[in-house]
């Protein structure tokens, strides 16, 4: 634990300054610097605080042992142990609560995120099962006090999604929403099925986070943009014009659509915006290869096979398999009640990484 707390009293010193530079006129008057300074701030807060708690349980340990090593009479002596039960027992919460700030963080987890949403194997069901996603995250959001932004959509007759995409934006939406990547699995009596029989159906989910100010130039040259009439609901003004805005990067083969907007115009600024991040997003990853490998275990195929959580709504369960979390309140994650699940792959995440610095 040495090395953890030189790690700590370093951190505590960074605060010290972070609040003496906050208060500074100068960097008030900057508010780009006073806004990053105070992100910074607030990132090691919570961590500072248990820190100092820590070193003032510690204090108090030490003073309670030595009261000990003095002729007390017994009812002080009996009040003296029950303080330094009750002292070792919040140290040993607080080393555990420290461990787990201190873990390596995702350099992703503070970003928003962009969230397509495919129905995957099972036809209209799939699509429908797609849908269903998308009102689960919706309500998850709403909860959160996050926003949704649907950047495209493709709908089908029955009033499913062969696609949605969306933006989510808020406080640690890619800390929470990360663990979605994958095929989600289905289990149900269709609304298209007569005899009444149980069906297996999947939809994909791909969770990217968004990259701030990003720092790439991309040739008009590379990019082939189509326009059409949006498919989406927006009343007669927008199934009367082609607003509707699809934009290709030819080199990497990233394609954006974008419909949400009134307006073409609207549509080409916030489909530009999307590309740049897609295509970063791509470059990022260096190789195709590798980009290909990441969505596909992002995304998956869809196949029944591949799958991260299953939904039965049969038997109101829901099994999350890398976990092994199964829970049978099915009606109520549907309705965005999914902290069950997230905390559980969140503590999950954090037992890797311990693990990870024990071998190290």
């Amino acid at each position: 634990m040495d090395e953890m707390f030189n790690k700590l009293q370093a951190v505590s010193d960074r605060y010290e300054e972070l609040n003496e530079l906050m208060s500074d006129p100068e960097v008030i008057a900057d508010s780009d610097r006073f806004m990053k300074l105070s992100k910074e701030e607030g990132s090691i807060r919570e961590t500072v605080e248990k820190y100092r708690r820590y070193r003032k349980v510690m204090d108090e340990i030490s003073d309670d042992n030595d009261l000990l090593h003095e002729k007390l009479d017994p009812d002080m002596e009996e009040l003296t142990k029950e303080e330094l039960k009750e002292l070792e027992d919040e140290k040993a919460q607080l080393e555990q609560e420290i461990t787990v700030l201190m873990l390596p963080k995702d350099p992703n987890d503070d970003k928003n995120i962009i969230m397509e949403i495919h129905g995957a194997a099972g036809g209209d069901e799939a699509s429908l099962f797609a849908a269903d996603l998308f009102n689960m995250y919706s309500r998850y959001a709403e909860k959160q006090g996050w926003q949704v932004e649907v950047i495209d959509e493709n709908a089908t007759e029955v009033g499913g999604f062969k696609e949605i995409v969306l933006m989510i934006t808020g406080d640690k939406v890619y800390s929470k929403l990360k663990f979605e990547n994958g095929a989600h699995r289905v289990q149900r009596v269709p609304v298209t099925e007569s005899a009444g029989r149980v069906h297996t159906s999947t939809a994909t989910v791909g969770v990217m986070p968004e990259y701030e100010d990003v720092d790439i130039d991309l040739d008009p040259k590379d990019i082939r943009t189509d326009v059409f009439r949006s498919s989406g609901a927006g009343g007669q003004h927008i199934n009367k014009t082609s607003s509707a805005v699809r934009m290709t990067h030819i080199p990497t083969g990233v394609v954006v659509s974008m419909q949400d907007q009134r307006s073409q115009q609207q549509n080409r600024v916030k489909a530009m915006e999307i590309l740049k991040q897609r295509v970063y997003d791509y470059y990022a990853s260096r190789e195709q290869s590798e980009y290909d490998e990441q969505r596909k275990s992002a995304v998956g195929t869809g196949d029944r096979s591949e799958r991260i959580r299953t939904y039965n709504f049969p038997q109101n369960r829901v099994t999350d398999h890398r976990i092994n979390l199964t829970l049978n309140k099915l009606d109520r994650v549907m309705n965005g009640e999914l902290d069950e699940i997230i905390d559980a792959l969140l503590l999950n995440e954090q037992a890797e990484k311990m693990d990870e610095l024990n071998r190290g």
